[in-house]
């Protein structure tokens, strides 16, 4: 794929509106729903003479600028509709869907397919929930229809974000290999699906799943002084697409772009606004 010069892009405003057949497609397992989403080939591949030189952007708020020239798009599947994924796909973009697979929120649309029993302290995001990552029988339905909601809507890559529960007080007494074996079954039934396996933070365990993985996705590591930490994606071959909120381009992409990172400047509502650190 031809690498595109960086630019900036602007955009606010609402959120695209949810087709009534999305909706019943997170709430159930109704298979007439889903002929309708027809994926859109092979999940998506990250070359290796490629990795550092993506440059990409991630939008999960306002509305969706599909002219923002990055290669590869992170955004959320439930507000983005098959018409900009098509338009995107068009463009050549690589589209990677970001799922929640640790916490639920309330006002999810599958909210009421969590059990109680797996619901635990508040989470990162307000108003959210950690999930007890030990009960695969009952988180496995629900992930399934999540990533087979990214695979209709034309996504050939998931990133995997709350997938670090155990680091936290989560209500539960989750262990590292609690939280290893639950990221690896994620990954088994992402490629099951048809969808590229990312990782989201996490950077305890990357010297452990970086093998499992096809790509990270870092927030802030510059910041909190960990950017090496995410080495054995690069040493790998493998993309690491890095986010700032604050600081200036000019310092911290001296920084990530040596380490061979895609890196980009975005507010935290994630939003179309944008500033890319130059490819490499």
């Amino acid at each position: 794929m031809r690498i595109r010069p960086r630019t900036r892009a602007i955009g606010r405003g609402l959120r695209g509106a949810l087709p009534a057949c999305v909706a019943l497609a997170l709430l159930s397992v109704v298979a007439a729903c889903r002929v309708d989403l027809t994926p859109p080939g092979a999940p998506t591949t990250w070359p290796t003479a490629s990795a550092g030189r993506w440059q990409w952007q991630w939008q999960l708020g306002g509305v969706l600028d599909p002219a923002v020239d990055a290669d590869v798009f992170l955004l959320d599947p439930v507000a983005t509709t098959t018409a900009q994924t098509a338009e995107l796909r068009s463009r050549d973009r690589r589209l990677v869907c970001h799922v929640y697979v640790g916490s639920v929120l309330p006002t999810d649309p599958d909210a009421s397919r969590f059990p109680a029993t797996v619901r635990g302290a508040a989470s990162r995001r307000p108003q959210s929930r950690w999930l007890d990552v030990r009960q695969w029988d009952s988180l496995r339905p629900v992930l399934a229809d999540r990533f087979r909601l990214c695979r209709g809507k034309g996504f050939g890559a998931v990133a995997l974000a709350d997938a670090d529960g155990y680091a936290h007080r989560s209500g539960f007494p989750l262990g590292f290999d609690d939280q290893l074996r639950f990221n690896r079954r994620l990954v088994e039934l992402a490629r099951s699906t048809g969808l590229s396996p990312g990782l989201v933070n996490d950077l305890e365990q990357v010297a452990a799943l970086a093998p499992d993985f096809d790509f990270a996705v870092n927030e802030e590591c510059v910041r909190l002084g960990q950017c090496a930490r995410l080495l054995p994606f690069v040493e790998a071959g493998k993309p690491v697409f890095h986010v700032e909120y604050t600081g200036s381009t000019t310092d911290f992409c001296v920084t990530t772009v040596g380490y061979g990172f895609s890196s980009i400047r975005k507010e935290r509502e994630l939003d179309a606004w944008r500033i890319p650190c130059p490819a490499l």
